[in-house]
């Protein structure tokens, strides 16, 4: 039985100081019991001596500090896992909220697990299909990445992750697949739609959800990634399963880790988030590969909503040097009408080169990705020139190229969001599309390819 302490000696909005404590640890969860019976619930942040500060989790509103008692648990945050948490919808804590059974745990694991030792890493290289094309053909997602999608306010990321959620799956294979969804300090209503999505398109029966409302308490924000992380983790590495974990938003998790960051009042860093942004968020991100010689893997699709749209704010940026590439949605493309609004020349995934070719895609995807970037570039500018000098400073060629701009926006990337296409759809569009322009400006790609899989006129 872990020893009582009657010693509560201040609180500060969510922050908690126990006096005289000893044999306690850090991280270590706490349980404030009232006069009335009440329990409410925290975990040590720091430890000074004998003194120990905790931070509570359903904040300290209406606490009596001279009638309570805090009793040291002695374990940190844990989540159960079992195989039957697939299908299941928990809170921000881990605990059940769709009314269904109690889980029965195999295991208790620590959510603060440790990032990836590097030596035991393997190298990414298989194709996952999203079924969207802007990112198969174009920036694709490879198993065991981290591919982040920045989006600005407003901008519909929350029906691309449904989508993404949706329709992912590894090709060619009957290993067993599943997604962990994590959405972190959301409103009732998207919390409603990603719900009825999954429910409506039978997505459920393969994710695990974790729901942290808006109104919920900071703290849960900063524990509900890290229990989508945990929960990955042990599908992957103890049931041998692929897992794709996305998590939306990461910039509330961020303020929510400033907000408890300024109740410490630790020295601000950029912007007020505090010094260890960076840290912070490469302790999560870095929990996510594949591992040598463990059939499992965990990919890793992190949303974050840029302030202002600003690509320099600290979360996109420090997010940018942590991951492998980024996905990034445009307020431009959202006016024309364009879903998903993906803009392609910016969005980057680096390690697209490694999940794509012969035995993964089709041998003619490198080529035909290249050519659809170059051609897509040129017409742009070209439209830029029209703008300005009017249609007749327009070469023939340039008008192609500015023709084929607003084909491959309006078919290729407008695909809506309940369009799943194979890899051969999306790279037989860009055939298509590259149709528009005469063969001779072709460079990219070689030509046993144009030969064999450019339109044949009718």
């Amino acid at each position: 039985m872990r020893k009582e302490y009657k010693t509560i000696r201040e609180v500060v909005g969510p922050l908690m100081l126990v006096e005289h404590v000893s044999g306690v640890k850090y991280d270590e969860l706490v349980e404030i019991e009232q006069a009335d019976g009440n329990i409410r619930r925290g975990r040590v942040l720091e430890i000074d001596r004998d003194r120990a500060l905790v931070q509570l989790f359903e904040g300290s509103q209406g606490l009596q500090i001279s009638t309570s008692k805090a009793r040291f648990l002695g374990k940190s945050i844990e989540l159960d896992v079992a195989p039957d948490m697939l299908g299941r919808i928990f809170d921000g804590m881990g605990k059940p909220i769709d009314k269904g059974p109690a889980l029965i745990p195999e295991k208790h694991l620590n959510i603060n697990g440790t990032p990836m030792n590097p030596t035991a890493r393997d190298y990414p290289s298989e194709f996952i299909q999203t079924g969207i094309s802007a990112i198969d053909g174009l920036n694709t997602l490879v198993r065991g990445q981290k591919l982040p999608v920045f989006s600005g306010s407003g901008l519909p990321h929350a029906n691309l992750a449904a989508q993404i959620a949706r329709q992912a799956k590894v090709r060619g294979s009957d290993e067993k697949f599943a997604v962990v969804f994590a959405a972190v300090g959301i409103t009732f209503e998207e919390a409603d739609f990603f719900i009825s999505d999954f429910r409506d398109t039978g997505a459920i029966e393969r994710t695990v959800t974790f729901i942290n409302l808006a109104n919920d308490p900071a703290i849960e924000r900063i524990a509900t990634p890290r229990m989508a992380i945990t929960a990955a983790e042990y599908l992957a590495y103890e049931l041998g399963m692929h897992v794709l974990v996305i998590i939306t938003d990461i910039t509330n998790y961020a303020e929510a880790l400033r907000e408890v960051s300024a109740a410490r009042k630790e020295v601000p860093g950029r912007r007020g988030y505090p010094g260890y942004l960076y840290t912070d968020l490469a302790s999560m991100y870095e929990r996510a590969g594949r591992i040598r010689g463990n059939a499992g893997s965990i990919t890793m699709i992190p949303i974050l909503s840029m302030p202002e749209d600003d690509l320099t704010h600290p979360i996109p940026d420090l997010t940018g040097y942590i991951t492998e590439g980024q996905i990034i949605l445009s307020r431009e493309l959202y006016r024309k009408g364009l879903t998903p609004p993906i803009n392609v020349l910016p969005s980057l995934s680096r390690l697209k080169d490694k999940g794509i070719g012969k035995g993964k895609t089709r041998e003619d995807h490198a080529g035909t990705m290249n050519q659809i970037f170059s051609a897509y570039s040129r017409g742009k500018d070209a439209k830029e020139l029209a703008v300005i000098l009017g249609d007749a400073a327009l070469s023939d060629v340039d008008k192609l190229y500015a023709k084929f701009s607003d084909a491959f926006e309006l078919e290729y990337v407008s695909q809506g969001y309940y369009t799943n296409r194979t890899i051969e759809e999306t790279l037989d569009l860009g055939w298509k599309l590259l149709s528009i322009l005469p063969k001779s400006e072709l460079k990219r790609i070689k030509d046993e390819f144009i030969e064999k899989y450019f339109p044949k006129e009718a």
